[in-house]
């Protein structure tokens, strides 16, 4: 699916005009404090731009997961940011498409900047209930979607506002389709995917949309133990998709075909409980026991996994998901070698958001990489092939 035919923000004529961007606000808050703010330094080019051409700018944005209106999940705490640390004056509006909201669109001067509150305080935002589309796009002449990591919802502010105003694409969700369409249509090669994660279930679509593609291919994570079970291995305790042993088995059979090579980890570290100060040690993969269950991928499969990233120096990595329990420092080990092995190899290498791009970020490694997404299950999408209504929707050039 070709999205790089839709129009950009360079298309529309923005001086003087009101213009309502969806950016991917949503950034780890803890203790009112913005953890990581890589989305938010990712959305401003398209917002200055915007501001640098007069246009009357109108950001909105989820944060988190609320039910109806709650507090912790305000979007005060970006504009604090965007005023403070982005020097970006920012006015930030009590609601997203109430009397207030409606009140400084209107009333915004040319290169002002107001930020609506949090979208999902609205629950017709997530059904993307086409009259909540109505009321935010009213509020402007034109809309831009800079939201890649949610890309993949069709949700009123992604899609939805799509049918009532000129939209287009913004620099941030431009240079994610450049960079992954390189990666996947036209890429250096070999072509290495590294797959984490806890379910084969989230992951079928993209598995064998790679395995067309890929040259290489490493699974890990929680999904690694129903591919064991499927391959006549016990695994304990560990998380296991029993509904998914025959999708295993036929994974391994189509890799086989199309010469792709699939590795699968030959030793585990184990762990009496799920818990960091549970008892753990290292064992093949043909000596799980019963009473264990799999935390990470052990040191002789973290040095295997290492050596063929290695041995592709010159080509491409995409990694999307953990090797492990990475939350837990006890079980973050084989997710960091990876990591670091990456960062060491002079490889393009696109980490596909999520609890990786997370690990690398911690570790101080993301000026390493060559991109790291700003959308996990987006930019799983993206790979899979799957339509993405948050572009899909928007006008073609």
């Amino acid at each position: 699916m070709n999205y790089l035919n839709k129009k950009t923000v360079e298309d529309l004529d923005v001086a003087g005009k009101k213009v309502l961007v969806r950016c991917d606000l949503n950034v780890p808050v803890l203790e009112g404090k913005i953890t990581n703010s890589h989305r938010i330094k990712e959305s401003l080019k398209t917002i200055n731009y915007l501001v640098g051409k007069n246009a009357k700018v109108i950001l909105c944005s989820h944060l988190g997961r609320p039910k109806g209106i709650m507090p912790e999940f305000s979007l005060a705490t970006v504009a604090k940011y965007l005023n403070e640390v982005a020097n970006l004056p920012v006015k930030m509006a009590k609601d997203s498409v109430g009397a207030d909201a409606k009140a400084l669109a209107a009333n915004l001067q040319n290169g002002e900047v107001v930020l609506l509150e949090n979208l999902r305080f609205h629950e017709q935002e997530t059904r993307n209930d086409p009259a909540f589309a109505e009321q935010l796009a009213s509020l402007a002449d034109f809309f831009v979607n800079d939201a890649f990591g949610a890309a993949h919802r069709a949700h009123s502010s992604t899609a939805g506002v799509c049918k009532f105003l000129p939209c287009a694409i913004g620099y941030l969700m431009l240079k994610e389709l450049k960079i992954l369409s390189e990666a996947i249509n036209s890429p250096k090669r070999p072509l290495v995917a590294i797959l984490g994660g806890a379910k084969v279930s989230d992951k079928i679509g993209v598995i064998h949309s790679l395995l067309d593609k890929v040259d290489v291919l490493i699974l890990g994570g929680g999904m690694a133990y129903t591919f064991a079970k499927a391959s006549g291995f016990n695994v304990g305790r560990s998380i296991c998709e029993e509904d998914k042993l025959d999708t295993a088995r036929d994974i391994k059979l189509k890799a086989e075909e199309k010469g792709v090579k699939l590795l699968l980890p030959s030793d585990y570290v184990v762990a009496s409980d799920f818990s960091n100060d549970a008892d753990f040690k290292t064992v093949p993969l043909s000596q799980i026991p019963d009473d264990y269950m799999g935390m990470d991928i052990g040191a002789e499969t973290a040095e295997t996994f290492s050596n063929t990233i290695g041995q592709a120096a010159g080509g491409t990595v995409i990694w999307n998901g953990p090797m492990g329990v990475c939350e837990f420092k006890n079980f973050e080990k084989g997710t960091k070698t990876l990591a670091k092995t990456i960062a060491q190899t002079d490889i393009i290498s696109i980490i596909g958001g999520g609890d990786s791009a997370a690990a690398i970020e911690q570790m101080g490694l993301s000026e390493k990489m060559t991109h790291i997404s700003t959308g996990g299950g987006a930019s799983l999408k993206f790979f899979e092939g799957a339509n993405l209504p948050g572009i899909s929707s928007v006008d073609d050039k």
